[in-house]
């Protein structure tokens, strides 16, 4: 029971690098587009980094790191490295849910081939 709970910080890895990436591109994308001119763009940048939801990405970020690290003490970096391949997966599906972004049969044959490597690497 003890070795699976260890893939808790595995899972929290996952949860938090995927909700930092989903905050930050749903409130990026009520910003706005990147302005052309450099003071605009700076106003820009800054107004992003005060942004409550955005911080709360960059928390979620710094959240994961820790998580990472508590991985690292658990299992050697080949077996746990692949499982943050999983990422990707459940980005795709959650932005084609959450921020309606299309899923294409590309994605969809990707995120399969991700899935069945992370099977592979994890298992090897």
């Amino acid at each position: 029971m003890t070795r699976l709970f260890d893939y808790f910080y595995i899972l929290a890895t996952i949860g938090f690098t995927v909700y930092g990436q989903l905050i930050l591109k749903w409130r990026i994308s009520k910003f706005g587009p990147l302005p052309v001119e450099s003071f605009e763009k700076l106003k820009f940048v800054i107004s992003l980094l005060f942004d409550p939801a955005i911080f709360t990405g960059f928390s979620a970020a710094f959240l994961a790191s820790l998580t990472w690290m508590a991985a690292m003490t658990k299992f050697d970096l080949s077996h746990a490295y692949p499982f943050m391949s999983l990422n990707f997966v459940v980005v795709i599906l959650l932005s084609g849910w959450l921020l309606s972004e299309p899923i294409t049969l590309q994605k969809i044959l990707g995120v399969t081939l991700i899935v069945l490597g992370t099977v592979v690497a994890a298992k090897g």
